[in-house]
């Protein structure tokens, strides 16, 4: 029996000197924690997480460095695990894209039933984008759906003067409004998203991000997959594609990773049925299901993951959608950095959640989707932790030669696990990019030893960002270099039209 969260409270009538807008705040802060604090990130890590949290990471390196023999060999096992699983869910994707049909080209919008599509709030938060208004609206209004039943939400916060300026000087359209946001705390996307909710009147509600240009069809794509998919379907994750790949080695190889997890690993993982770690932009939602289930905690600095994990614990489904939306991708170290710290910190915030009682998310997600969280979630973070350390020992130790290789267990265990690992991604990346990028860009994907790494230095630095700042969003910077992205944007666009080679035949 799925676990139930309280339904909120009906809104109050509120008398004296409170404004509407300070118990709307209010609900969207603190209703998930109020009606389901186990589902929370502000409440309390139990005490075995916290000690789980300081002893790991001190067990490991010692361990690595203290061993020899047959316990560095067995410890060494234990530590390929979570590299091997998290291969194999890639090999299960590659698998996936090598057999599945590609969509038809072109595919006419029927129009006749325009009257009975279901009323849509598109949701859309800035802080600090007032560079990229302008596209933003453009690209929000090139949504083919019908007027009178889409509206869309830009939400500012309080102190954002300069994004509502540029958005009142962009030429709002009639069913475009500016919703602001009150100060408060935690000062995050999601809160600014349960706010907005309380607004919206959709049946439907999307989620894109400032610098977003989904395909024109999106809605209606999303329309049709809640039709279809029956009344358990609570979410549909579209695709996400990196513009400005060429602008530098961060954002080529953050492109490359996008293409294999929306084009590759998240598709699999519906195929499979396993829980959907949604990706934070172009989500889909039925709105009252998302109201159901809480919606969006926070306090959770990715938001969209544990939010992708509650609604599999709660019994309803998450799919993905054969629809595309162009983002941009951090082309500086810096701005690449604090984002992916602040990714993986909410990753790791997510997997704390919900492992507070790990056998009611066991009865929960059931056997299969339970060892799927572990792999996908789990795994994923302790392969960031662990991947550098074999470099480090390669560095203490010196690199091994062949012959150590083939009789030593442990370089044994380091140079299949590694070597599994390696060509599983990089297969996985290979075959997505072929599909959804320009081919020239294939030669970066060398490049991805390196960039692990910088994955790893980004998951140590949120461990101490969770301990030390565990609410604060470290903000990525988007339109830094707007001439440059509209060309890329141009660019691609021509990509998104074209055909597939081979399209027509898996059509036919």
């Amino acid at each position: 029996m799925p676990p139930r969260i309280a339904a909120p409270p009906p809104p109050t009538r509120r008398r004296g000197p409170f404004p509407r807008e300070i118990g709307q705040l209010d609900r969207a802060v603190n209703d998930l924690r109020r009606r389901a604090p186990e589902f929370s990130a502000a409440t309390p890590l139990r005490a075995w997480q916290r000690l789980t949290l300081l002893i790991v990471p001190a067990t490991v390196a010692a361990a690595l460095v203290l061993l020899e023999g047959p316990g560095l060999f067995l410890w060494s096992l234990t530590l390929a695990l979570p590299f091997l699983a998290v291969a194999l869910v890639r090999m299960a994707a590659v698998a996936h894209v090598l057999l599945k049909r590609r969509r038809r080209p072109g595919r006419k919008i029927d129009r006749r039933f325009d009257g009975r599509l279901p009323t849509y709030s598109v949701l859309v938060p800035l802080y600090h984008e007032r560079r990229v208004v302008p596209s933003l609206v453009k690209s929000m209004a090139r949504l083919d759906y019908p007027m009178d039943r889409l509206e869309i939400l830009f939400i500012t916060e309080a102190d954002d003067h300069a994004t509502r300026r540029a958005l009142l000087e962009a030429g709002l359209r009639p069913n475009m409004r500016i919703v602001t946001v009150p100060k408060g705390q935690p000062k995050t996307k999601p809160r600014a998203l349960n706010y907005a909710l309380q607004d919206a009147r959709g049946v439907l509600v999307a989620v894109f991000d400032a610098e977003d240009i989904p395909e024109p069809d999106q809605l209606r794509r999303a329309a049709s997959a809640f039709i279809e998919g029956g009344p358990r379907l609570a979410c549909v994750q579209a695709q996400l594609l990196i513009h400005n790949a060429d602008q530098s080695f961060w954002s080529g190889q953050l492109a490359h990773e996008y293409s294999a997890l929306f084009c590759g690993l998240l598709p699999a993982l519906d195929f499979l049925r396993l829980p959907i770690p949604l990706g934070g932009t172009s989500n889909h939602f039925r709105r009252d299901l998302l109201l159901k289930c809480g919606g969006w905690d926070p306090f959770n600095v990715t938001e969209d993951a544990d939010l992708g994990v509650r609604l599999a614990r709660l019994g309803y489904d998450v799919s993905v959608i054969d629809s595309r939306t162009l983002e941009e991708a951090p082309a500086a170290r810096r701005s690449w950095i604090g984002q992916r710290t602040r990714w993986i910190k909410g990753w790791i915030q997510t997997y704390l959640v919900h492992m507070r009682r790990p056998l009611r998310l066991w009865r929960d997600l059931g056997s299969w989707r339970f060892t799927g969280f572990q792999v996908t979630v789990g795994a994923t973070i302790l392969s960031m932790l662990v991947h550098p350390w074999f470099f480090i020992l390669a560095a203490w130790h010196g690199l091994p030669d062949w012959e150590v290789l083939r009789k030593d267990p442990f370089w044994l265990i380091c140079g299949v696990t590694l070597t599994t690992g390696y060509g599983a991604a990089w297969l996985l990346i290979v075959i997505t990019a072929l599909r959804s990028d320009p081919p020239r860009r294939l030669w970066s994907v060398l490049w991805l030893p390196f960039y692990w790494l910088a994955i790893s230095f980004a998951a140590y630095r949120a461990l101490g960002d969770l301990i030390i700042r565990p609410f604060y969003w470290e903000k990525t910077m988007h339109g830094v270099s707007v001439k440059r992205a509209a060309s890329d944007h141009r660019r691609l666009r021509a990509v998104l039209n074209r055909p597939h080679a081979g399209r027509e035949r898996a059509s036919s």
